[in-house]
């Protein structure tokens, strides 16, 4: 009994050894991995050459192979005039993505990919944004569409284009465009400003629950959500609102002066040929369509900035992925 007390005691002493250095292990690479995650690296995609390698590959599958071969020979001389005539001689298209959600959070990657086209892009060239967003806080997202106008104030062409939705904040960023092009049922418009707020002073009040507030400055809290509200206070409130809406609507009238903002400017959405015909776009287009027809004439740049995420995140993402799928599959058969 006296050895298995000794040999229990060495294990826990072992375990307790074992589990402690683990979590300083853990500690250790949370910890550096954090250190190393703290900047990204720009990410570049060649569009021509995938194109090009996707044709081939289709082409392949379809031709006869005496055709595919001959296919092949007229492309490779094709390839040679080209080198002779230098790709530098083509202008660059610089192709940056955006998907928005209500604290604009790519903003951070979006201004390190729009400092770094700056380095290289002229008046020649041209960036397309494609923007997808229905909009969010006003202060994220009228930085994220300053980070576009840096790009139109450098006189470089810019084309947004909105294949879903650009709505809010979303097209507060889609209108600093020199051009704006959308697909056929996209989302544009929404110029408006909300906010909204519960209030549980009389369910607090009814439990005799008592809220202090105190400020300084008389309207340092205009709306609260557990003190009783005052009419003064709600009428500063709503005049605020009205004043982040004229600011959103002089900066669109500032980048499409020829819309007629006081038309649109209603929180109203619309879609398509109703979107051109209000002057809120200019085209409609899909941004795959766009962009493949730049294929002859430039070089197409798909600009990225990377950020690899911590391991523990990854598994959480790679763990809520998996929840996700298989409720969608039980939700699928309990609708069978």
């Amino acid at each position: 009994m006296e050895f298995l007390s000794e040999w229990g005691l060495f294990i826990a002493k072992t375990l307790t050894m074992f589990f402690a250095l683990a979590g300083l292990f853990i500690l250790f690479f949370h910890l550096k991995q954090r250190a190393a995650n703290t900047t990204g690296q720009l990410v570049i995609h060649r569009l021509n050459e995938e194109y090009d390698e996707l044709e081939s590959l289709l082409k392949s599958e379809i031709l006869p192979k005496n055709e595919f071969k001959a296919y092949i020979k007229e492309k490779k001389k094709a390839a040679k005039l080209e080198n002779k005539k230098t790709s530098k001689s083509k202008p660059n298209c610089y192709l940056l993505r955006f998907d928005g959600d209500i604290r604009a959070s790519e903003v951070d990657s979006l201004r390190e990919i729009i400092s770094a086209i700056l380095t290289v892009a002229t008046p020649q060239d041209e960036v397309i944004a494609v923007v997808e967003s229905a909009g969010g806080y006003v202060a994220n997202y009228g930085l994220a569409a300053s980070q576009l106008k840096r790009v139109r104030d450098r006189g470089i062409p810019l084309t947004v284009s909105v294949d879903k939705i650009a709505a809010s904040g979303g097209y507060l960023m889609a209108c600093v465009g020199h051009k704006i092009i959308a697909a056929p049922f996209a989302i544009l418009g929404s110029i408006g400003v909300v906010a909204e707020l519960p209030n549980f002073y009389r369910f607090l009040d009814k439990h005799d629950i008592d809220i202090e507030l105190h400020t300084a400055g008389q309207y340092k809290r205009t709306l609260t959500m557990l003190g009783e509200n005052t009419d003064e206070g709600r009428k500063k409130f709503i005049e605020e609102l009205n004043l982040t809406h004229k600011l959103f609507k002089d900066f669109v009238k500032d980048n499409r002066p020829s819309l007629n903002v006081e038309k649109v400017a209603t929180g109203e959405h619309w879609h398509g040929d109703m979107a051109i015909e209000l002057g809120l776009i200019d085209h409609l287009e899909t941004s795959d369509d766009y962009i493949r027809s730049k294929h002859p004439s430039h070089q197409i740049l798909e600009v990225e900035y990377e950020i690899k995420k911590p391991l523990a995140e990854r598994l959480g993402l790679h763990i809520s992925q998996g929840l996700f799928n298989v409720w969608s599959k039980l939700n699928q058969n309990m609708v069978k």
